[in-house]
């Protein structure tokens, strides 16, 4: 099936299949790349409204003339449907969260080839049922997802990253963490090195940088080891997920990994075998039969 233009013409694809008893996957046989249009961008409420195929680098290109942007930096350039499909994020994940954590709204199309709307576009909005979250990580195993409206933040004026070199990632990361700085992420290359970005206006960007070589030593580098970070990320085979006051032993416990220590998640050189447990699984399984009874979507 050669990629939708509309949301019509994805709602037919899976019309179709359901009444046919056939399956649809969704990225490979149905996938929005011909809807890559900014539908809305209200500038004053740091709010817009997408169609799921545009990529980060159309989307950062149309909201930078005005000095804001999505703060999603997964590796790669991925559609804004597929961020939320794959639950995407990179290391501004530190201080901006999740794909969930910046949508407000979105429009799909369930597995019957209904088109329905959730959410808003507006940060405030509380109204109906909060799908936007909900189809995050699902792989689009509960709808087509059609459009997304998203919440925005200003451009950084300045930014500026210190790098620790260390053999106790954990100690640094916890002194960081305690303090009254406010950085934009903070990674740890495992073993040896934890980078900290910073950004905001010059003169508070360049005293966190000062507070932060007091605080905990370091350097300032240049932004190429967020490169790093994201390909390491890219390149990963495995996951694991630790909570965060457990950083110190999870560490220990591994050779080499990317480090995410706010969101307790790591990407591991190796693959790894971490068992969902039976009530999540349970629980996923539930929602995706009240969503696609008939399992169009495969």
């Amino acid at each position: 099936m050669p990629s939708v233009s509309s949301l019509a013409e994805a709602a037919a694809v899976l019309q179709a299949a359901s009444a046919e008893r056939g399956k649809v996957r969704i990225g490979s046989d149905l996938d929005a790349g011909g809807m890559r249009a900014v539908l809305e961008h209200e500038a004053g409420d740091l709010t817009c409204t997408v169609e799921a195929g545009i990529r980060l680098s159309a989307l950062a290109a149309a909201l930078a003339p005005l000095g804001q942007r999505l703060s999603l930096d997964p590796p790669g350039d991925p559609t804004i449907g597929a961020c939320l499909a794959d639950n995407l994020s990179g290391p501004l994940r530190h201080r901006f969260g999740a794909p969930r954590d910046l949508v407000l709204g979105v429009t799909l199309v369930l597995a019957d080839g209904t088109i329905v709307n959730a959410g808003g576009k507006v940060v405030k909005n509380v109204a109906g049922y909060d799908l936007g979250k909900l189809v995050c990580g699902s792989r689009g195993r509960l709808a087509f997802i059609g459009r997304v409206s998203l919440r925005l933040h200003h451009a950084p004026i300045a930014a500026a990253t210190v790098v620790v070199e260390t053999t106790d990632a954990a100690s640094i990361v916890a002194a960081l963490l305690g303090s009254q700085l406010v950085p934009s992420a903070v990674d740890i290359l495992h073993p040896g090195r934890v980078a900290v970005l910073f950004e905001g206006g010059a003169a508070a960007v360049a005293a966190q940088v000062e507070s932060t070589k007091a605080l905990v030593g370091g350097a300032e580098v240049d932004a190429s080891i967020w490169d790093a970070s994201r390909e390491q990320q890219a390149v990963s085979l495995g996951r694991s997920w630790f909570a965060p006051g457990e950083l110190g032993a999870f560490l220990a416990t591994r050779a080499a990994a990317l480090v995410r220590p706010a969101a307790g998640i790591a990407y591991l050189p190796t693959p790894t075998d971490v068992a969902t447990p039976t009530p999540v699984l349970s629980l996923e399984e539930r929602v995706r039969e009240r969503f696609d009874p008939l399992e169009v979507l495969s």
